[in-house]
Protein backbone atom coordinates (compact mmCIF):
# COMPACT_ATOMS: atom_id res chain seq x y z
CA UNK A 1 0.00 0.00 0.00
CA UNK A 2 1.16 3.67 -0.81
CA UNK A 3 2.22 5.34 1.97
CA UNK A 4 1.59 9.14 2.14
CA UNK A 5 4.22 11.28 4.34
CA UNK A 6 2.88 14.34 6.26
CA UNK A 7 4.87 17.79 5.60
CA UNK A 8 6.37 17.88 9.06
CA UNK A 9 8.16 14.11 8.10
CA UNK A 10 9.21 15.41 4.70
CA UNK A 11 10.19 18.57 6.06
CA UNK A 12 12.62 17.15 8.86
CA UNK A 13 13.17 14.00 6.37
CA UNK A 14 14.64 16.45 3.59
CA UNK A 15 16.98 18.35 5.77
CA UNK A 16 18.86 14.96 7.76
CA UNK A 17 19.66 13.64 4.31
CA UNK A 18 20.70 17.15 3.24
CA UNK A 19 23.34 17.04 6.33
CA UNK A 20 24.30 13.90 5.82
CA UNK A 21 25.42 14.06 2.39
CA UNK A 22 26.40 18.05 3.06
CA UNK A 23 29.08 15.64 6.27
CA UNK A 24 29.80 13.22 3.61
CA UNK A 25 31.04 16.11 1.28
CA UNK A 26 32.99 18.24 3.70
CA UNK A 27 34.61 15.19 5.10
CA UNK A 28 36.30 14.71 1.58
CA UNK A 29 39.93 15.56 1.13
CA UNK A 30 39.40 18.14 -1.91
CA UNK A 31 36.77 19.90 0.63
CA UNK A 32 39.39 20.86 3.25
CA UNK A 33 42.83 21.76 3.76
CA UNK A 34 43.64 19.20 6.48
CA UNK A 35 41.90 16.66 7.68
CA UNK A 36 39.35 17.07 9.96
CA UNK A 37 37.38 15.18 12.44
CA UNK A 38 33.63 13.71 11.62
CA UNK A 39 32.14 15.75 14.55
CA UNK A 40 33.38 18.46 13.18
CA UNK A 41 32.59 18.20 9.36
CA UNK A 42 28.82 16.99 11.15
CA UNK A 43 28.66 20.47 12.86
CA UNK A 44 29.61 22.38 9.69
CA UNK A 45 26.99 20.96 7.48
CA UNK A 46 24.21 21.29 9.86
CA UNK A 47 25.39 24.46 10.78
CA UNK A 48 25.22 25.50 7.21
CA UNK A 49 21.94 23.71 6.42
CA UNK A 50 20.19 24.73 9.66
CA UNK A 51 21.78 28.41 8.59
CA UNK A 52 22.99 28.72 12.26
CA UNK A 53 26.21 29.67 11.62
CA UNK A 54 28.00 28.41 14.59
CA UNK A 55 31.72 27.06 14.15
CA UNK A 56 34.20 24.52 15.49
CA UNK A 57 37.04 25.08 12.53
CA UNK A 58 37.78 28.49 10.50
CA UNK A 59 35.86 28.25 7.29
CA UNK A 60 38.45 30.62 5.87
CA UNK A 61 41.07 28.54 6.56
CA UNK A 62 39.51 25.13 7.06
CA UNK A 63 38.22 24.43 3.93
CA UNK A 64 39.38 24.80 0.43
CA UNK A 65 38.10 26.76 -2.44
CA UNK A 66 35.35 23.60 -3.08
CA UNK A 67 34.60 23.55 0.68
CA UNK A 68 33.28 26.45 0.69
CA UNK A 69 31.63 26.65 -2.45
CA UNK A 70 29.64 22.92 -0.76
CA UNK A 71 29.18 25.19 2.26
CA UNK A 72 27.43 27.94 0.23
CA UNK A 73 25.16 25.35 -1.53
CA UNK A 74 24.12 24.01 1.85
CA UNK A 75 23.25 27.44 3.22
CA UNK A 76 21.23 27.96 -0.12
CA UNK A 77 19.18 24.71 0.42
CA UNK A 78 19.27 24.81 3.67
CA UNK A 79 18.01 28.53 3.88
CA UNK A 80 14.98 27.99 1.69
CA UNK A 81 14.37 24.66 2.74
CA UNK A 82 14.99 21.92 0.22
CA UNK A 83 11.55 21.14 -0.12
CA UNK A 84 11.28 24.27 -1.83
CA UNK A 85 13.79 23.42 -4.79
CA UNK A 86 12.37 19.93 -5.39
CA UNK A 87 8.74 20.88 -5.40
CA UNK A 88 9.38 23.56 -7.89
CA UNK A 89 11.68 21.68 -10.09
CA UNK A 90 9.77 18.32 -10.11
CA UNK A 91 6.89 20.30 -11.33
CA UNK A 92 9.24 21.96 -13.72
CA UNK A 93 10.83 19.13 -14.85
CA UNK A 94 7.51 17.14 -15.27
CA UNK A 95 5.10 19.83 -15.91
CA UNK A 96 2.75 19.19 -13.43
CA UNK A 97 2.62 17.73 -9.35
CA UNK A 98 -0.03 15.09 -7.70
CA UNK A 99 -2.36 16.58 -5.63
CA UNK A 100 -0.58 15.04 -2.96
CA UNK A 101 2.76 16.61 -3.76
CA UNK A 102 0.17 20.29 -3.70
CA UNK A 103 -0.89 19.51 -0.85
CA UNK A 104 2.41 19.13 0.84
CA UNK A 105 3.33 22.16 -0.74
CA UNK A 106 0.48 24.06 0.24
CA UNK A 107 1.55 23.31 3.94
CA UNK A 108 5.32 24.43 3.78
CA UNK A 109 4.09 27.26 1.42
CA UNK A 110 1.16 28.53 3.94
CA UNK A 111 -0.37 28.99 1.22
CA UNK A 112 -4.33 28.44 1.53
CA UNK A 113 -5.67 28.37 -2.40
CA UNK A 114 -4.37 24.99 -4.07
CA UNK A 115 -3.61 26.28 -6.89
CA UNK A 116 -1.73 29.30 -5.50
CA UNK A 117 0.66 26.88 -4.29
CA UNK A 118 3.40 26.36 -7.14
CA UNK A 119 3.25 30.36 -8.59
CA UNK A 120 4.60 30.75 -4.88
CA UNK A 121 7.24 28.61 -4.93
CA UNK A 122 8.14 29.80 -8.40
CA UNK A 123 8.00 33.52 -6.58
CA UNK A 124 10.04 32.64 -3.65
CA UNK A 125 13.08 31.28 -5.87
CA UNK A 126 12.84 34.22 -8.34
CA UNK A 127 13.20 36.82 -5.53
CA UNK A 128 15.72 34.94 -3.74
CA UNK A 129 17.99 34.71 -6.41
CA UNK A 130 17.01 38.40 -8.02
CA UNK A 131 17.43 39.91 -3.68
CA UNK A 132 21.00 37.44 -3.96
CA UNK A 133 22.13 38.71 -7.10
CA UNK A 134 21.16 42.47 -6.31
CA UNK A 135 23.33 42.15 -3.20
CA UNK A 136 26.19 41.04 -4.33
CA UNK A 137 26.33 43.40 -6.85
CA UNK A 138 26.29 46.56 -4.33
CA UNK A 139 28.41 44.28 -2.14
CA UNK A 140 31.31 44.60 -4.86
CA UNK A 141 30.58 47.80 -5.46
CA UNK A 142 31.34 48.70 -1.85
CA UNK A 143 34.74 46.38 -1.50
CA UNK A 144 36.98 47.92 -3.88
CA UNK A 145 39.62 46.57 -1.53
CA UNK A 146 39.13 43.07 -2.54
CA UNK A 147 40.21 44.02 -5.91
CA UNK A 148 43.64 42.78 -5.37
CA UNK A 149 42.43 39.08 -4.97
CA UNK A 150 41.38 39.16 -8.52
CA UNK A 151 38.18 39.56 -10.14
CA UNK A 152 37.29 35.76 -9.63
CA UNK A 153 37.93 35.53 -6.19
CA UNK A 154 36.08 38.89 -5.09
CA UNK A 155 33.50 37.90 -6.82
CA UNK A 156 32.96 34.75 -4.66
CA UNK A 157 33.46 36.33 -2.07
CA UNK A 158 30.69 38.85 -2.33
CA UNK A 159 28.31 35.77 -3.73
CA UNK A 160 28.97 33.99 -1.01
CA UNK A 161 28.52 36.52 2.11
CA UNK A 162 25.49 37.95 -0.03
CA UNK A 163 23.59 33.94 -0.23
CA UNK A 164 24.93 33.75 3.46
CA UNK A 165 23.25 37.01 4.61
CA UNK A 166 20.20 36.85 2.87
CA UNK A 167 19.93 33.08 4.31
CA UNK A 168 20.54 34.45 8.00
CA UNK A 169 23.69 31.75 8.19
CA UNK A 170 26.23 34.12 9.25
CA UNK A 171 29.02 32.16 7.68
CA UNK A 172 32.49 34.49 5.96
CA UNK A 173 35.24 33.71 4.34
CA UNK A 174 37.26 36.30 6.30
CA UNK A 175 39.24 34.85 9.46
CA UNK A 176 37.37 37.05 11.53
CA UNK A 177 34.41 37.39 10.31
CA UNK A 178 32.96 40.73 9.83
CA UNK A 179 34.77 42.12 12.84
CA UNK A 180 37.98 42.09 10.22
CA UNK A 181 39.97 45.24 9.71
CA UNK A 182 39.03 45.46 6.18
CA UNK A 183 35.25 45.58 6.28
CA UNK A 184 34.96 46.88 10.29
CA UNK A 185 34.67 50.79 9.28
CA UNK A 186 33.21 49.62 5.83
CA UNK A 187 29.95 51.14 6.48
CA UNK A 188 28.06 50.79 3.43
CA UNK A 189 29.26 47.15 3.20
CA UNK A 190 27.70 46.59 6.83
CA UNK A 191 24.31 48.26 5.82
CA UNK A 192 24.09 46.27 2.72
CA UNK A 193 25.06 43.00 4.73
CA UNK A 194 21.75 44.23 7.26
CA UNK A 195 19.67 44.62 4.49
CA UNK A 196 19.89 41.86 3.29
CA UNK A 197 19.48 39.48 6.34
CA UNK A 198 16.45 41.87 7.15
CA UNK A 199 14.77 40.98 4.07
CA UNK A 200 15.26 37.33 4.13
CA UNK A 201 14.16 37.49 8.24
CA UNK A 202 10.75 39.23 7.00
CA UNK A 203 9.32 36.16 5.40
CA UNK A 204 8.60 35.41 1.97
CA UNK A 205 5.00 35.58 2.35
CA UNK A 206 5.84 39.27 3.80
CA UNK A 207 8.13 40.37 1.37
CA UNK A 208 5.33 39.03 -1.57
CA UNK A 209 2.69 41.30 0.22
CA UNK A 210 5.12 44.45 0.45
CA UNK A 211 5.56 43.70 -3.28
CA UNK A 212 1.91 43.67 -4.19
CA UNK A 213 1.33 46.88 -1.84
CA UNK A 214 4.33 48.66 -3.73
CA UNK A 215 2.44 47.85 -6.66
CA UNK A 216 -0.80 48.92 -5.79
CA UNK A 217 0.66 52.43 -4.52
CA UNK A 218 2.00 52.69 -7.62
CA UNK A 219 -0.74 51.99 -9.77
CA UNK A 220 -2.56 54.04 -7.36
CA UNK A 221 -0.84 57.11 -7.47
CA UNK A 222 -0.57 56.79 -11.39
CA UNK A 223 -4.23 56.46 -11.74
CA UNK A 224 -4.99 59.35 -9.06
CA UNK A 225 -3.08 61.68 -10.85
CA UNK A 226 -2.84 60.53 -14.62
CA UNK A 227 -6.46 59.49 -14.73
CA UNK A 228 -8.41 61.10 -11.92
CA UNK A 229 -9.07 57.77 -10.51
CA UNK A 230 -8.98 56.63 -7.12
CA UNK A 231 -8.25 52.99 -7.18
CA UNK A 232 -7.64 52.66 -3.24
CA UNK A 233 -8.29 48.59 -2.42
CA UNK A 234 -8.14 47.79 1.96
CA UNK A 235 -6.30 45.37 3.34
CA UNK A 236 -3.50 44.79 0.63
CA UNK A 237 -1.03 44.61 3.54
CA UNK A 238 -2.50 41.59 5.60
CA UNK A 239 -2.44 41.59 9.26
CA UNK A 240 0.00 39.13 9.29
CA UNK A 241 2.51 41.09 7.65
CA UNK A 242 1.23 44.22 9.70
CA UNK A 243 1.89 42.59 12.88
CA UNK A 244 5.33 41.10 12.06
CA UNK A 245 6.70 44.42 10.25
CA UNK A 246 5.58 46.57 13.53
CA UNK A 247 7.05 43.78 16.16
CA UNK A 248 10.23 43.81 13.77
CA UNK A 249 10.58 47.22 13.01
CA UNK A 250 9.83 48.13 17.26
CA UNK A 251 12.11 45.47 18.44
CA UNK A 252 14.98 46.35 16.34
CA UNK A 253 14.73 50.34 17.09
CA UNK A 254 14.30 49.55 21.00
CA UNK A 255 17.46 47.63 20.92
CA UNK A 256 19.25 50.06 18.92
CA UNK A 257 19.24 52.49 21.32
CA UNK A 258 19.44 50.28 24.07
CA UNK A 259 22.56 48.64 22.83
CA UNK A 260 23.86 52.27 21.72
CA UNK A 261 23.32 53.84 25.83
CA UNK A 262 25.05 50.36 27.04
CA UNK A 263 28.02 49.63 24.60
CA UNK A 264 28.14 53.56 22.88
CA UNK A 265 31.51 54.28 25.05
CA UNK A 266 32.60 50.60 25.64
CA UNK A 267 32.43 47.75 22.74
CA UNK A 268 31.36 50.88 20.42
CA UNK A 269 34.09 53.11 20.81
CA UNK A 270 36.16 52.49 18.34
CA UNK A 271 34.16 54.07 15.98
CA UNK A 272 32.95 57.53 15.63
CA UNK A 273 29.58 58.84 15.83
CA UNK A 274 27.79 57.81 12.51
CA UNK A 275 30.05 54.31 13.08
CA UNK A 276 28.32 53.50 16.52
CA UNK A 277 24.94 53.67 15.56
CA UNK A 278 25.65 51.39 12.47
CA UNK A 279 27.39 48.88 14.99
CA UNK A 280 24.58 49.40 17.37
CA UNK A 281 21.73 48.79 14.06
CA UNK A 282 24.24 45.83 12.91
CA UNK A 283 24.32 44.29 16.91
CA UNK A 284 20.94 44.98 17.60
CA UNK A 285 19.68 42.92 14.31
CA UNK A 286 22.20 40.47 13.78
CA UNK A 287 20.88 38.31 16.86
CA UNK A 288 17.67 37.90 15.07
CA UNK A 289 19.03 35.52 13.46
CA UNK A 290 21.99 36.55 11.02
CA UNK A 291 24.93 35.33 13.44
CA UNK A 292 27.06 37.89 11.83
CA UNK A 293 29.69 39.69 14.54
CA UNK A 294 31.46 43.30 13.36
CA UNK A 295 32.65 43.21 17.31
CA UNK A 296 33.48 40.59 19.77
CA UNK A 297 30.50 39.28 21.93
CA UNK A 298 32.75 38.34 24.83
CA UNK A 299 33.43 42.10 25.80
CA UNK A 300 29.79 43.28 25.80
CA UNK A 301 28.44 43.89 29.19
CA UNK A 302 26.34 41.32 31.16
CA UNK A 303 22.86 43.74 30.82
CA UNK A 304 24.26 43.63 26.80
CA UNK A 305 24.83 39.89 26.78
CA UNK A 306 21.48 38.84 28.54
CA UNK A 307 19.29 41.70 25.97
CA UNK A 308 21.23 39.90 23.19
CA UNK A 309 20.32 36.18 24.61
CA UNK A 310 16.02 37.93 24.42
CA UNK A 311 16.48 38.98 20.87
CA UNK A 312 18.03 35.66 19.67
CA UNK A 313 15.47 33.89 21.77
CA UNK A 314 12.31 36.13 19.33
CA UNK A 315 14.43 35.49 16.27
CA UNK A 316 13.15 36.38 12.62
CA UNK A 317 9.55 36.28 11.19
CA UNK A 318 7.23 33.00 10.75
CA UNK A 319 8.03 30.94 7.04
CA UNK A 320 11.75 33.13 6.53
CA UNK A 321 15.50 31.99 6.50
CA UNK A 322 15.61 32.70 10.35
CA UNK A 323 15.15 31.15 13.57
CA UNK A 324 13.60 31.43 16.93
CA UNK A 325 10.52 31.84 18.45
CA UNK A 326 9.35 34.15 15.49
CA UNK A 327 8.41 37.56 15.79
CA UNK A 328 4.31 36.84 15.44
CA UNK A 329 4.62 34.18 18.35
CA UNK A 330 6.08 37.09 20.83
CA UNK A 331 3.73 39.40 19.21
CA UNK A 332 0.65 37.18 20.14
CA UNK A 333 2.05 36.89 23.62
CA UNK A 334 2.26 40.05 24.75
CA UNK A 335 -0.84 41.04 23.08
CA UNK A 336 -2.85 38.25 24.93
CA UNK A 337 -1.10 39.36 28.15
CA UNK A 338 -2.54 42.81 27.57
CA UNK A 339 -5.69 41.48 26.65
CA UNK A 340 -6.11 39.27 29.69
CA UNK A 341 -4.60 42.56 32.06
CA UNK A 342 -7.75 44.72 30.32
CA UNK A 343 -10.28 41.77 31.46
CA UNK A 344 -11.22 40.87 27.76
CA UNK A 345 -12.05 37.27 26.63
CA UNK A 346 -11.11 37.72 22.98
CA UNK A 347 -7.53 38.78 21.36
CA UNK A 348 -8.47 41.47 18.80
CA UNK A 349 -6.03 43.58 17.25
CA UNK A 350 -6.86 45.89 13.81
CA UNK A 351 -10.39 45.04 13.63
CA UNK A 352 -9.63 41.23 13.70
CA UNK A 353 -10.08 38.60 15.93
CA UNK A 354 -6.97 36.24 16.24
CA UNK A 355 -8.06 32.36 16.10
CA UNK A 356 -7.54 30.42 19.47
CA UNK A 357 -5.63 28.43 17.56
CA UNK A 358 -2.69 30.61 17.12
CA UNK A 359 -2.72 31.35 20.49
CA UNK A 360 -2.15 27.38 21.39
CA UNK A 361 0.15 27.17 18.56
CA UNK A 362 2.24 30.33 19.72
CA UNK A 363 1.86 29.41 23.85
CA UNK A 364 3.04 25.81 22.51
CA UNK A 365 5.91 27.58 20.75
CA UNK A 366 7.31 29.40 23.38
CA UNK A 367 7.15 26.36 26.45
CA UNK A 368 8.70 23.83 23.96
CA UNK A 369 11.61 25.90 23.06
CA UNK A 370 12.56 27.04 26.84
CA UNK A 371 12.08 23.24 27.78
CA UNK A 372 14.73 21.90 25.05
CA UNK A 373 17.40 25.01 25.85
CA UNK A 374 17.00 24.18 29.37
CA UNK A 375 17.78 20.64 28.67
CA UNK A 376 20.42 21.24 26.50
CA UNK A 377 22.05 23.88 29.10
CA UNK A 378 21.50 20.82 32.04
CA UNK A 379 23.39 19.09 29.85
CA UNK A 380 26.34 20.48 28.34
CA UNK A 381 27.12 22.21 32.02
CA UNK A 382 27.83 18.43 32.76
CA UNK A 383 30.05 18.33 29.93
CA UNK A 384 31.87 21.57 30.14
CA UNK A 385 32.83 22.58 33.60
CA UNK A 386 35.18 25.14 32.70
CA UNK A 387 32.66 27.30 31.21
CA UNK A 388 30.28 29.66 33.70
CA UNK A 389 26.17 29.02 32.88
CA UNK A 390 26.06 32.38 31.06
CA UNK A 391 28.60 31.51 27.98
CA UNK A 392 26.59 28.07 28.09
CA UNK A 393 23.50 29.57 28.14
CA UNK A 394 24.34 31.96 25.21
CA UNK A 395 26.00 29.10 23.04
CA UNK A 396 22.72 27.03 23.31
CA UNK A 397 19.86 29.82 22.77
CA UNK A 398 22.28 31.07 19.75
CA UNK A 399 22.23 27.24 18.62
CA UNK A 400 18.17 26.78 18.94
CA UNK A 401 17.39 30.01 17.38
CA UNK A 402 19.86 29.49 14.78
CA UNK A 403 21.59 32.56 14.95
CA UNK A 404 25.64 31.51 15.41
CA UNK A 405 26.56 34.51 17.58
CA UNK A 406 29.23 32.68 20.74
CA UNK A 407 31.20 34.44 23.47
CA UNK A 408 34.13 32.01 22.26
CA UNK A 409 34.15 28.73 23.83
CA UNK A 410 32.66 26.65 20.31
CA UNK A 411 35.94 25.76 19.34
CA UNK A 412 36.41 24.27 22.81
CA UNK A 413 33.44 22.21 23.05
CA UNK A 414 33.78 18.57 23.77
CA UNK A 415 32.97 16.00 21.12
CA UNK A 416 29.52 15.25 23.51
CA UNK A 417 28.84 19.28 23.55
CA UNK A 418 29.26 19.57 19.52
CA UNK A 419 26.51 16.85 19.28
CA UNK A 420 24.49 18.36 21.68
CA UNK A 421 24.48 21.46 19.99
CA UNK A 422 23.71 20.03 16.20
CA UNK A 423 20.80 18.50 17.46
CA UNK A 424 19.69 21.99 19.14
CA UNK A 425 20.52 23.36 15.69
CA UNK A 426 18.18 21.00 13.67
CA UNK A 427 15.53 21.01 16.42
CA UNK A 428 15.84 25.04 16.13
CA UNK A 429 15.63 24.65 12.21
CA UNK A 430 12.76 22.46 11.60
CA UNK A 431 11.03 23.20 15.54
CA UNK A 432 10.13 21.19 18.06
CA UNK A 433 6.42 21.24 17.30
CA UNK A 434 6.90 20.26 13.43
CA UNK A 435 9.11 17.00 15.03
CA UNK A 436 6.32 16.12 17.90
CA UNK A 437 4.02 16.67 14.46
CA UNK A 438 6.12 14.22 12.59
CA UNK A 439 6.12 11.38 15.30
CA UNK A 440 2.49 11.48 16.41
CA UNK A 441 -0.51 10.58 15.11
CA UNK A 442 -3.06 12.69 13.87
CA UNK A 443 -6.15 12.21 15.69
CA UNK A 444 -8.76 11.54 12.99
CA UNK A 445 -12.30 11.72 15.36
CA UNK A 446 -12.37 15.72 16.97
CA UNK A 447 -16.46 16.21 16.36
CA UNK A 448 -17.15 15.86 20.00
CA UNK A 449 -16.92 18.34 22.96
CA UNK A 450 -16.92 17.47 26.54
CA UNK A 451 -18.28 20.29 28.68
CA UNK A 452 -16.11 22.97 30.11
CA UNK A 453 -13.94 23.54 33.17
CA UNK A 454 -12.20 26.41 34.16
CA UNK A 455 -8.78 26.02 36.11
CA UNK A 456 -7.78 27.89 39.05
CA UNK A 457 -4.04 29.83 37.65
CA UNK A 458 -3.58 32.19 39.75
Amino acid sequence: MKRFYNPAQLFAGSFIFLIMAGTFLLSLPISSSHPIAWVDALFTATSAVCVTGLIVVDTASAFTPLGKLIIMFLIQLGGLGILTFASYFAYFFKGGSSYENQLASRDMANSEKLGEVFLLLKRIILITFSIEAAGALLLYICTPEFKVLGVGRHLFFCIFHSISSFCNAGFSTLPLGLAEKSVLFNYPFQLIIIGLFVIGGLGFPIVINLLRYLKHLANRIIKRYVENQNTYKPWVININSKINLVTTLGITVFATILLWLLEGEAAFSEHGTFGRWVTALFTASTPRTAGYNSIDFAQLQVPSILFIIFLMWIGASPNSTGGGIKTSTFAVAVLNILSLARGKERLEIYRREIADITLKRAFATMTLSLFIIGMCILLISAFEKEFTLMQIAFECFSAYSTVGLTLGITFKLSTASKVILVALMFIGRVTMLSIMIAIFKKVKFTNYRYAKEELTIN
